[in-house]
């Protein structure tokens, strides 16, 4: 043997001896980590939660540190060879720790730093001075040291970048700015290896194409017998009849029950006003458990939110209602038992929550879904089923953002310059570019340069110059703005509503506000309101005399069903129409489908069921694509519009992520459904844009847009500036592009951005195609059928007190229930 080899050998028993020393044997996926990471490759590692992927990836980093020859041994720490990137702040404190174990035995010269906006000012000075041996940081860090002048001399020696949780960012312009910064280290460092992290993809092989642009590598799948239960906690009364939120108070004692029979447990729910709601109903039923139940969500500060972390880890805590701010990797060994209260509406999102339990390799993981109404108890079954059968949904990376390009042309700018040619060829090796053209780039860069067609008079928006034959910044007040703002996270605003005359009513999200045209009609606080405009971040409403146009209604905040979990549900109830119904949930949801079978029929993967129903309120229509809320919203709209353009009428919409209702104070016409016409695609694109208020959905994105390219500036610390403000400053740069810039590339970004992420366009049309190749069945109601139900109530609570709502259910169930007996 040669002594390359003898070495090299002694380097993988030093690494075996420290997995031994904790009383571990590595298993077969890690090996092959490690084999390939030694001998130059970059690759991909897709394994269960908890089964080592972290320890997998870092031994792989020192040993290609070891063959680059970094040093291990000495007194003097070697410079920054590895970059760890972590989607949260959060893990980054949890990810140095677990760094840091084995260095004291595989490489004691070593040192490990973290930088994040978490990173202390004396912290960030003592790595400027000397960075470290390796560095675990987040997307937005990384892009703020590509902006200092000293980049290329503090980064260039990087022998290995990690990604950790690479599904969190793929699918995002976070991840586009990852690839981004990826392309400049491969530039200055041909032989960089760079490897994702990620539990839950189902389109790995391009996942890992995406993340290593034009380069191959290795996939590797670990493969670990890690027992995953997921099970339900079946409501003792499910009903015949349910609604969004109808069996929350029935689960309250046996959650807590749950949470009782356990060490510590973590009570996952989709959205931050139900984690509020859950954190109170806990502490209903067991006062005493105050100061041992704790809540986390990304709107708590940053105190608080480590405090229960460290409570978490030490095992202080008996329960922690979360929402996805404790998805990811971060590692609670002492938690036993995951809730997730109701349907986690993705298979991704139910496995990466049943990996904090068990969090260990051998350890089982075990998850159990709570349902808040009875359409749940089909959804977990139907997610069971889709996890045992490895269908996970796929992630895509965003296509050329321009905003972001924008803002990396600054960056770069500032980080030592660069040549235009050079450039280009290095921003299309990030994969979300291979398209751009060299037009769209020369625009990015007149765009900073000179500020585009209407901009050239503003000499602040002269953000590039030509020095010396690069592109730099040469004003200091440009450069410390740009660096202040760097990043791509933009948070949803939300609105007042006022009306004309004066006078507060409440407040809204935006996105609600921006679906809406003038004059069309909307129920909030209880009244029927015109919308008239928006002006300054403020709604401004009449009262509806007499409403027309849509009268929408909109459930906010929520998470849509995903396509996958949508096809799940569907095969569900086609197996229970056949009379398959053995699991304990489907047994739970006899009832409410044997009365949907008596009034109804089952919606399933070949049927496209279409109710209709006649009340005191008018004439209700019922679809059920089961396409996810974000589609039923454009459906909704959509084939209201079509419909009121054969025969006038006013429509009110309803949807949930299961089907849509519209109800009518005219009767409608179910031709254009029942023969399909209404599902044509046509002018699909045309059609949604005339249904919705296109311009002020495009005008919202678009500040997201301004505020990534640079074009609004947030304010210096301390002096933020409002909401107002920055809604103001992008509305003026909306109307000038829109008037004298009209070729402006960031308005037709913002237009696509609408179409692809608002409305989902194009599992909008794969729904109407689906539903074109469906066999329709066409119901006429004598009562609400239990899946109808639910979309009235969801209109209801925009309307109707507690007590109103209350009893207008009573009289609706007392007369379905009447209606379904046999």
């Amino acid at each position: 043997m040669s002594a390359t080899r003898r070495r090299q050998a002694a380097e993988h028993e030093a690494i075996e001896s420290w997995f031994q020393s904790q009383g571990w044997a590595p298993f077969d996926f890690q090996r092959d980590v490690w084999r390939a990471m030694a001998s130059g490759r970059s690759g991909l590692l897709h394994a269960t939660t908890g089964s080592g992927k972290t320890y997998a990836v870092w031994m792989g980093a020192l040993l290609h540190a070891m063959r680059q020859g970094v040093p291990m041994q000495g007194r003097t720490a070697p410079a920054l060879s590895v970059l760890w990137i972590t989607p949260m702040r959060a893990l980054a404190a949890d990810t140095t720790r677990a760094l840091t174990l084995p260095l004291p035995q595989l490489a004691p010269a070593w040192t490990i730093g973290m930088r994040s906006g978490d990173t202390s000012s004396a912290e960030r000075q003592r790595q400027d001075r000397r960075m470290p041996t390796a560095l675990v940081t987040t997307p937005e860090s990384l892009s703020l040291m590509l902006s200092r002048e000293t980049a290329r001399d503090e980064l260039a020696g990087v022998q290995a970048v990690v990604v950790d949780e690479w599904h969190e960012l793929m699918g995002n312009k976070r991840g586009v700015q990852v690839q981004l910064a990826l392309a400049r280290l491969k530039r200055w460092n041909p032989r960089l290896i760079v490897w994702g992290l990620s539990a839950t993809l189902g389109n790995l092989a391009d996942a890992m194409h995406v993340l290593l642009g034009h380069e191959d590598g290795a996939l590797v799948q670990g493969r670990v017998d890690k027992t995953l239960v997921i099970d339900t906690l079946i409501p003792a009364e499910p009903g015949r009849f349910s609604w969004g939120g109808h069996l929350g108070a029935q689960m309250q004692k046996p959650v807590v029950e749950e949470i009782a029979r356990s060490s510590t447990t973590l009570v996952f729910v989709n959205v931050r006003s139900q984690a509020e709601i859950w954190y109170q109903l806990l502490l209903q039923e067991r006062p005493d458990w105050a100061g041992s139940v704790a809540l986390h969500h990304g709107s708590l500060d940053q105190e608080t939110r480590e405090w229960v972390e460290q409570g978490l880890k030490a095992g202080e805590l008996k329960a922690v209602v979360a929402t996805s701010s404790l998805d990811l990797g971060v590692d609670f060994l002492p938690v036993e038992r995951v809730l997730q209260i109701g349907s986690p509406k993705g298979i991704a999102r139910l496995l990466q929550r049943a990996g904090r339990s068990g969090h260990a390799p051998g350890r089982p993981s075990r998850v159990t879904i709570v349902p808040t109404n009875t359409l749940e108890l089909i959804e977990a079954v139907a997610a069971r089923r889709a996890a045992r059968a490895g269908c996970i949904e796929k992630r895509a990376t965003p296509e050329k953002p321009l905003d972001v390009l924008v803002q990396h042309l600054v960056t770069v700018a500032l980080g030592g310059g660069f040549t235009p040619d050079e450039l280009f060829d290095e921003v299309r090796t990030a994969r979300a570019y291979r398209h751009l053209t060299r037009d769209e780039f020369q625009w990015a860069l007149d765009f900073v340069e000179k500020g585009g067609a209407s901009l050239a008079a503003y000499p602040e928006y002269h953000r590039v110059q030509l020095v010396d034959g690069l592109y730099r910044v040469p004003d200091r007040a440009i450069a410390r703005r740009h660096k202040l703002q760097i990043g791509t996270i933009v948070s949803d605003s939300s609105m007042q509503v006022k009306y004309l005359s004066g006078g507060r009513i409440g407040v809204v999200e935006e996105g609600f506000i921006s679906r809406l045209k003038p004059g069309d009609c909307f129920v909030f606080a209880g009244r029927t309101l015109e919308y008239v405009r928006t002006r300054e971040m403020t709604a401004y409403v009449k009262k509806a005399e007499r409403p027309r146009g849509l009268i929408t209604t909109w459930a906010g905040a929520k998470m849509p069903l995903s396509s996958e979990l949508a096809e799940a549900s569907l095969e569900v109830m086609a197996d229970v129409e056949r009379g398959h119904a053995d699991e304990p949930e489907l047994r739970a949801a006899q009832p409410m489908l044997d009365t949907q079978m008596r009034l109804s029929k089952l919606p399933t993967p070949s049927t496209l069921l279409i109710e209709q129903f006649d009340s005191r309120e008018g004439h209700h229509v019922f679809l059920y694509p089961f396409a996810g809320r974000y589609v039923h919203i454009g459906l909704a709209s959509l084939l209201a519009w079509r419909l009121a353009k054969e025969a006038p009428n006013t429509f009110s919409l309803s949807i949930n992520d299961y089907g849509l209702e519209m109800l009518s104070a005219q009767p409608v016409d179910l031709a254009p459904l029942l023969d399909k016409r209404a599902f044509d695609e046509g002018d699909l694109l045309h059609d949604v844009l005339a249904s919705l208020n296109s311009s002020e959905l495009a005008r919202r994105r678009f500040r997201e847009i301004a505020r990534v390219a640079g074009l609004i500036f947030t304010g210096y610390p301390g002096a933020p500036k409002s909401t107002r403000q920055l809604q103001a400053s992008s509305s003026l740069f909306y109307e000038v592009f829109s008037k004298y810039d009209a070729g402006n590339l960031l308005l037709s970004q913002a237009q696509g951005e609408v179409l692809s992420q608002e409305l989902d366009i194009r599992r909008l049309a794969a729904s109407l195609a689906r539903m074109r190749s469906q066999r329709v069945e066409a119901v006429n109601l004598a009562a609400p059928s239990p899946f109808a139900l639910p979309l009235m109530v969801e209109r209801f609570r925009e309307k109707l007190t507690t007590e109103k709502l209350k009893d207008r259910l009573a009289r609706i169930i007392r007369d379905a229930e009447k209606a379904a007996q046999p």
